[in-house]
């Protein structure tokens, strides 16, 4: 197997992980996927922020492991799963890092989402 090129973020490439205060729910066919205040926001360079939900706060028993992979070199090895009551539109929807580089630890454990293969991702701000 060839060896992985290994990227650390930097000013080139920032990638800033932060937690959040906001209540984020995901829904999918009038049912939450997702449902968690323990939510941690993650910032890479020009992309659009990522939620990442805590695995114990995702309804793992809507969930489907699928074969896909893909990988990052500022992340690691990235592992989805599908959500079978979206069909087609939710193959692949959500993904994990379940071994994640160093730099990038904090999201271990947690979970993000398509926004377009979901019916939703809404984010309520804390009070």
């Amino acid at each position: 197997m060839n060896a992985r090129t290994v990227k650390i973020p930097g000013p080139d490439h920032p990638i800033v992980i932060e937690p959040t205060d906001a209540h984020i729910v995901v829904t999918l066919g009038g049912h939450a996927v997702a449902d968690s205040t323990s939510v941690l926001v993650l910032r890479e360079a020009a992309y659009p922020p990522v939620y990442y939900i805590p695995r114990k706060d995702v309804n793992m028993s809507q969930l489907e492991r699928t074969d896909h992979n893909t990988y990052c070199p500022y992340k690691g090895e990235c592992s989805y799963y599908s959500i079978p009551a979206g069909g087609g539109r939710s193959v692949n929807a959500v993904w994990s890092y379940e071994e994640p580089y160093p730099a990038v630890a904090a999201i271990k454990g947690h979970m993000a989402f398509y926004p377009d293969r979901v019916d939703a991702i809404s984010v309520q701000d804390a009070d």
